[in-house]
């Protein structure tokens, strides 16, 4: 008995913290996805040669992409130029109208891309006043274009933007928004950044809402800047990671307790070039 105690005692352990018997040792990457960036950051680049700007790409050391083909480039010649540069595309964007209007639409043109994920990064509103009736709206656009995309086998996801933490009730118009979409027809993408600015906290953000997180935004926001509710701010106020507001390690890990899979680095500052090795560098610096 003496001896059988201990393994008892183990198997128990495991049923009731499998997450304490996987966590990470000490010295291994909190950065454990596939090195993605989201189409904005290179914003400035595309306009010169998407293929000299996909090189650049290739040589940061990027393995994922979420965006759509750029301007003047069709669809199938942008999934070669991604795959000759072993780039992959799970994850594209919508408009919220045409959510909206036309989800089938939506969905074809996410298959014709070959990406999982449609993110939709703004709900309409006035400016730094998004009210219940904006999240009503999104709400019933959400769950119906959500449904539709689920249907066709595509993953919807929220872009948190940071105006959403309004307060409302015993929390915020973000948590009404959460609580009144089906988690079956969409989950969410955190921005970092934005939501820090609106006033949320990242790391007990994605603790509170765990599974419905799919995947992050990753972008670093000048210490000491002003925030407010508008989900808007200039891109001098955009860092290289680890060089802002955010606490990275604790956002990284429960990311990973969540088992977050995409991670899109997001510059929107005026000098991407420069930035992209130090954030890219910070991010594989962090260890448990």
């Amino acid at each position: 008995m003496k001896n059988i105690l201990p393994l008892l005692i183990l198997a128990f352990a495991w049923i009731i913290s499998p997450s304490e018997t996987q966590a990470q040792k000490k010295g291994d990457p909190m950065l454990q996805v596939p090195l993605g960036f989201a189409s904005y950051t290179f914003r400035n680049q595309w306009k010169n040669g998407v293929p000299e700007a996909l090189d650049i790409i290739q040589k940061m050391g990027f393995t994922e992409f979420e965006g759509g083909a750029p301007q003047g480039v069709s669809v199938e010649d942008f999934k070669k130029m991604l795959a000759d540069r072993g780039i992959s595309l799970p994850s594209t964007g919508t408009g919220f109208e045409q959510l909206e209007s036309d989800p089938q639409a939506v969905a074809d043109r996410a298959k014709a891309l070959g990406a999982k994920y449609v993110m939709c990064a703004w709900i309409p509103h006035k400016r730094g006043q998004f009210s219940k009736e904006d999240a009503d709206r999104a709400i019933k656009a959400f769950n119906e274009g959500g449904k539709v995309l689920k249907e066709n086998g595509i993953t919807f996801k929220y872009h948190v933007h940071g105006y959403e933490f309004q307060p409302y009730g015993k929390g915020t118009l973000f948590d009404y928004l959460v609580e009144n979409t089906d988690p079956k027809y969409v989950s969410l993408q955190m921005d970092v950044m934005w939501t820090h600015f609106g006033g949320g906290d990242p790391a007990a953000l994605l603790k509170k809402y765990g599974k419905r997180w799919v995947s992050l935004h990753l972008k670093d926001f000048r210490k000491g800047a002003p925030k407010d509710m508008t989900g808007l701010t200039g891109p001098e106020n955009d860092v290289p990671l680890g060089q802002g507001e955010l606490d990275f390690p604790a956002i990284l890990r429960e990311a990973n307790k969540i088992g977050i899979k995409h991670m899109f680095i997001e510059d929107e500052g005026d000098h991407e070039l420069e930035a992209l090795p130090k954030s890219i560098a910070y991010l594989r610096s962090l260890k448990y």
